[in-house]
């Protein structure tokens, strides 16, 4: 091994804290956050170190430097603020603190009544040479302090221990060689819908207000109020692109078409066009320009489903054949799940000769939409497409249009959903669908808010898609319906529902044991009774409201759950502080069973909620407009499935008026 450049960089940087991958990729922020880093710092021997957290906008020249705090055994800690959307950098500097080595030992001499006056002579030295890296008056007082130093005697130790001189001191660094971590890390910063939203999917084909007619892009924004008054900010919409003619799908997914079948929206491509076009039945892009600036006017979003994959009829099968793969007869392949077979889809091969032109096509179906106003998409089945496509086209979109934002809809394998996050997918489709006990809920939070996911994952809870139909919400009626939109709505900031369906209890199953929907909305148009009796409507508009009103809900990390007596209750809090006001502070229970009531006492932590062991405080239920009076950690709890399922609580501590 040669020697190092440097030899005289004593400092040791290590585990630092938050780092994915060795800094392969960067972790994640909303704008207006703190950015929260540790580090080990130390050396050898027993000289002091000082640590340095370094930091700054990517784009930058400079580096802003913030001084480290120790938290004891090494382990030092900093945090600064990302207020812009885009990339930031961060590392960890470090360098001995020669003189708070020689302060630190001075006291020790005091203590032991050592003559000082070498000691007092080292100090000045010392001082001197931070003189010529001082600024202004700073220059002025150190040359002052170091020749009182020299004169020595008790006034000297006393000038020499004053916090005065410590804090100028602190102000320069470099006074010894600067050991500066190996690598830079990356923050990723989006802006605030990444972070908390409330998505709503519908299929505009049904959106028709003569039933059975083809709906149009003009009907949804003529009825986006209705989605709007429920409080959801996103709207999102399945391919709204030319469905391909050739094998189409008809109903419930029968292999045999009929004339009038719609076929499945996510067979794209017809002689219309293909991603970059409109079902001519929905409509023109001045329709759906419309659609876009109505939902911006009722603060929403359009979000755009983007299906990477082709019916046999999409213009890119003739104009770029050497996009998909052949088998041995020279036919183009299908996709295919053996022994499923889907001819009306051929995917896209990522092996391609010509893989660069692939790339820059696809990369270009993203850019095209968001001319067109587009900044969220729902990007389906990412996981069977290349990841380096994912990272490299997600960078470069990201680049021109740092607002844009990409949920992965993809219900995969564990290791390969986080992949999709590391390589810039801003939100995540989980597995929440299918937690359902008290112990597979709190299990799953704690992982996606307690461990290393927390700093690149951002969960979106979905109770239900057009692709899963749980089997408890086959089973579970309309209690289940409401219990587990309380929970996707509060136990995860980013959450959405497949629409009317969920609205309206649809639970009806293909076959026994299947998750798809009988008579399923992806091969049919649907007719939706939206103003029925039994719709969740009411529920879904006070739950919404309760998220906007209460920044607890804005956040995953503050998730705290306490214990009850009932394996069917399950309760937790959370909380926000915003500065200059009182906590925001929420605490939900919700009835697992949605058959029987359930009841129990609830276990508070106290010093989680800020509350003292008598304390009593007030319980106001967002979602039923009741108040509680509850006092200290013990308290009882009662939820039937038919009236109420859940409790949605803010919390008040009670005024005394003595």
């Amino acid at each position: 091994m040669r020697k190092p450049d440097e030899g005289r960089n004593r400092v040791v940087i290590q585990n630092v804290k938050p780092e994915l991958d060795c800094g392969r990729f960067p972790i994640k922020r909303i704008a207006g956050e703190m950015v929260v880093v540790e580090a080990d710092v130390f050396c050898d021997g027993h000289d002091s170190v000082r640590a340095q957290l370094l930091w700054k906008r990517e784009d930058a020249k400079a580096w802003e430097t913030t001084a480290m705090r120790p938290l004891g055994n090494d382990r030092w800690q900093a945090e600064f603020l990302v207020d812009e959307i885009g990339r930031y950098l961060y590392t960890v500097a470090g360098e001995v603190d020669h003189f708070g080595t020689w302060r630190a030992d001075l006291k020790k001499r005091l203590a032991a009544r050592q003559e000082l006056s070498i000691e007092l002579q080292n100090g000045a030295l010392l001082l001197d040479a931070a003189a010529m890296a001082a600024k202004g008056p700073d220059t002025v007082i150190l040359r002052k302090k170091a020749e009182e130093l020299r004169h020595g005697g008790q006034e000297a130790a006393n000038i020499a221990l004053a916090d005065e001189l410590a804090e100028i001191i602190e102000r320069y660094s470099g006074l010894a060689p600067v050991t500066t971590y190996d690598r830079e890390l990356a923050v990723t910063v989006d802006r605030e819908r990444a972070g908390f939203s409330a998505w709503y999917e519908l299929f505009p084909r049904s959106w028709s207000r003569v039933p059975g007619k083809h709906g149009t892009l003009r009907d949804v924004t003529e009825r986006l109020e209705y989605v709007a008054e429920m409080g959801f900010d996103v709207l999102y919409l399945p391919p709204i692109h030319p469905v391909g003619r050739s094998f189409r799908k008809g109903k419930n997914n029968s292999v045999q078409a009929q004339p009038d079948d719609v076929g499945s929206p996510w067979a794209i491509g017809a002689k219309e066009g293909g991603h970059t076009a409109i079902l001519p039945e929905l409509g023109t892009f001045e329709d759906f320009a419309r659609l876009v600036e109505r939902a911006r006017a009722l603060e929403m979003e359009i979000a755009l489903d983007i299906a990477f994959q082709c019916s046999p009829d999409h213009p890119w099968v003739k104009e770029h054949p050497e996009f998909f793969k052949h088998r041995a007869d020279g036919s183009i392949q299908y996709a295919e799940n053996p022994p499923k077979k889907y001819q009306d889809i051929y995917p896209l091969d990522f092996e391609s000769s010509n893989w660069t032109g692939l790339w820059t096509e696809l990369k270009g179906v993203f850019s095209f939409w968001i001319d067109k106003g587009v900044r969220i998409f729902r990007v389906d089945n990412p996981h069977t497409k290349a990841f380096p496509f994912w990272e490299w086209a997600i960078t470069e979109l990201k680049a021109e249009h740092p607002d844009v934002l990409f949920l992965a809809e993809a219900f995969t394998r564990p290791r390969v959903m986080e992949r999709l996050a590391k390589l810039g997918f801003s939100q995540s489709y989980t597995y929440f669908a299918w937690r359902n006990t008290k112990e597979e809920l709190t299990q799953y939070m704690k992982e996606l808010t307690q461990t290393e996911l927390r700093e690149y994952f951002r969960p979106n809870f979905w109770p239900n898609t057009p692709d899963i139909l749980t089997e408890t919400l086959q089973h579970g009626g309309l209690a289940a319906f409401r219990s587990r939109l309380v929970l996707a709505a509060t136990l995860a900031a980013n959450y959405g529902i497949y629409g009317a369906a969920f609205e309206l209890g649809e639970h009806r199953p293909a076959a026994p044991g299947s998750e798809e929907y009988l008579n399923s909305e992806k091969y049919e148009i649907k007719v939706w009774e939206l103003d029925a009796p039994w719709s969740l409507k009411p529920l879904i508009t006070r739950l919404n409201r309760a998220r906007r009103e209460n920044a607890a809900l804005h956040n995953n990390e503050s998730i705290h759950f306490h214990t009850v007596d009932n394996s069917n209750i399950i309760c937790y809090s959370k909380y926000a502080m915003a500065p200059g006001e009182d906590e925001n502070l929420l605490l939900a229970v919700v009835n697992l069973d949605y058959f029987n009531t359930q009841s129990g006492f609830v276990n508070l932590d106290l010093d989680v909620l800020s509350l003292g062991p008598d304390e009593e405080f007030v319980l106001e239920d967002l979602l039923a407009d009741r108040e509680y009076f509850w006092c200290g950690a013990r308290n009882y709890v009662e939820l039937r499935p038919q009236e109420f399922s859940a409790h949605l609580f803010r919390i008040r501590k009670r005024i005394s008026t003595v």
